[in-house]
């Protein structure tokens, strides 16, 4: 008679989160900057989510029926998740077939390529959203000013970041201009970027208006108090730890207080400095929600610290040198292209090894 008994190989204990309630939970920690993007924006932020988390689960559909032909795995709601995150790093009112084009690249070259969910070694919403601002530059800077009656005016206004970029830059030209007549060109562009961070006057920041949402941004990143709510309750759910966030923001933090210090800052510019690069922006959105994709970041909490300590300082030097007034997107990008490396190199002691 043969031996019908067979051990399948470890873990043999198995916890009672699932991909769907794992997806389920991000969903709902989300809600809160949904609801404050539609008091916001209007009710133009409920076409731009259907029309991207339609997209992004229509085109995984698709490629699992038609070319991978095996189990549909749309109910496990990580398209949806791919879709919302996608739009929520959009700008409101651009273009219907962009926001396709990105679900398509999202899905289909950053996800289904690899194999599905688990196999992606780069974010996917995060792919989508970089290619849509590398292919549309213009239609993804494009930011509705909104309004205290909570719609949004016809024209676009700069967001916290870009009006900063845009300030660093008119000074710079400035300074090399007066370094061109009087000394070394190298010289004189050094001090203009040493100089850039005091001709934009962050004590004079609203504060309260980037942590509530009256602000220029994609749809997702203007609440910055209602992302960390969500962030609250991903941590009371045990979806994600703190590691990578706090890793993320502390070191954002940190780097901008040393730059300050550096610059020659009085005392407004060494907390308002840092207080804004970490409520600009997709600083918020990014460590917590993107960053922290179990498919793209490390397994070990020494090699989630150091992931989120290489975003926080790419992250910081796109924005103070970098051409792109915001850059956590590819921060995060390059780090999931390291995530490989840490696991391999950063890992716990054995089991009985001192």
């Amino acid at each position: 008679m043969a031996n019908k008994f067979f051990v399948s190989p470890s873990p043999h204990i198995h916890g009672a989160q699932s991909t769907q309630k794992i997806m389920a939970d991000v969903i709902i920690a989300l809600l809160p900057a949904f609801c404050v993007s539609v008091a916001v924006y209007g009710w133009g932020v409920l076409a731009l989510m259907a029309i991207s988390i339609a997209s992004c689960v229509l085109f995984e559909y698709l490629i699992q029926k038609f070319f991978i032909k095996g189990e549909c795995t749309v109910g496990n709601l990580s398209a949806v998740v791919t879709g919302l995150l996608l739009a929520f790093n959009l700008p409101l009112g651009i273009k219907w077939w962009i926001v396709v084009i990105g679900a398509f690249v999202a899905i289909a070259i950053a996800k289904m390529t690899f194999g599905g969910l688990g196999k992606n070694p780069f974010n996917p919403a995060l792919v989508g959203r970089v290619f849509l601002l590398v292919a549309y530059p213009a239609q993804m800077t494009s930011f509705p000013a909104p309004t205290v009656e909570g719609f949004v005016d016809a024209y676009s206004g700069a967001t916290p970041l870009a009006a900063a970029k845009a300030a660093a830059k008119k000074f710079a030209e400035h300074a090399s201009e007066v370094a061109d007549k009087a000394a070394d060109a190298a010289s004189g562009a050094t001090a203009a970027t040493a100089e850039a961070v005091k001709d934009f006057d962050y004590a004079s920041v609203d504060f309260t208006g980037m942590l509530t949402g009256a602000m220029s941004g994609s749809v997702g990143e203007i609440a910055t108090l209602a992302l960390l709510l969500g962030f609250v309750y991903l941590l009371w759910q045990k979806v994600i730890t703190w590691h990578i966030p706090v890793a993320v923001l502390g070191t954002m933090g940190v780097f901008a207080f040393v730059v300050a210090l550096c610059k020659g800052g009085d005392a407004s510019l060494l907390w308002s400095f840092p207080l804004f690069h970490l409520l600009a922006g997709g600083a918020v959105l990014g460590a917590v929600y993107m960053a922290t994709d179990y498919s793209t970041s490390p397994m070990t909490v020494r090699g989630m610290v150091i992931y989120g300590i290489g975003i926080g300082v790419i992250t910081m030097c796109i924005r103070l040198w970098g051409a792109y007034p915001e850059g956590m997107s590819f921060a995060i990008l390059i780090m999931n292209s390291v995530v490989p490396l840490l696991n391999k190199y950063v890992k716990p002691k054995r089991f009985g090894v001192k």
